[in-house]
């Protein structure tokens, strides 16, 4: 049974259209009641003719995140749904290109040695959605440096991380051995871990679902 937060208003948890354990760590922590349930969304294909259209990255994680939350929101009446997605590119000046979750520590590798002294962006949107309707949105950016690595620090990099590392967009988690591979970072903590956090509790604050 879901414990409620004292700052939580809503007499049910809020459903989190996704399987990331960051993502509802970091609701759980900052005093958000949630349950989880899987989206049953084709993301790629989704993606595919957007990208087609050129529509950009950001753009993009907010059509993820809208899909995401209605698909979970049709299936569950009366419920608050936060809908959540990110999406990475490659700076321009540097040959801008999409990069997604690495399918295995190889592609990890590759992925690793591709933004390897380069900048790229991260772009992380949300949806908060009721009984198939659209509540509020939003979203957010940023950005960060990777420094140049080595061909060997990369293969201890993958040996300590693991298969984890595969689930996320990145290919690193910068709250813990990710932090390794960076010279700078600009924008929100929050972000770069996948959800703008702040500003979902701005939405669900204005939503009258959290104690202002």
């Amino acid at each position: 049974m879901t414990v409620l937060s004292p700052l939580w208003l809503a007499p049910e948890p809020l459903l989190l259209a996704s399987g990331s354990a960051t993502r509802r760590d970091m609701l759980v922590a900052s005093g958000v009641p949630v349950e989880t349930a899987r989206p049953e969304v084709d993301e790629r294909a989704l993606e595919a003719p957007l990208a087609a259209q050129g529509a950009s990255r950001l753009a993009i994680a907010a059509a993820l995140a809208c899909a995401k939350a209605l698909s979970v929101s049709a299936l569950n009446p009366g419920r608050i749904v936060l809908g959540a997605d990110q999406t990475l590119e490659t700076d321009a000046a540097s040959g801008a290109e999409a990069l997604h979750k690495p399918a295995d520590p190889a592609a990890l590798r590759a992925q690793l040695a591709a933004l390897s002294g380069r900048r790229h962006s991260l772009h992380a949107a949300f949806v908060l959605a009721r009984d198939g309707v659209i509540l509020t949105d939003g979203a957010q950016s940023a950005k960060l440096a990777m420094r140049s690595l080595t061909p060997g620090f990369i293969d201890a990099y993958v040996a300590q991380a693991g298969d984890s590392l595969t689930g996320s967009v990145g290919g690193y988690r910068i709250e813990s051995l990710g932090a390794q591979l960076f010279d700078a970072v600009e924008g929100d903590h929050f972000t770069i871990l996948g959800l703008p956090l702040l500003a979902v509790h701005a939405a669900l604050r204005g939503l009258g679902l959290l104690r202002s």
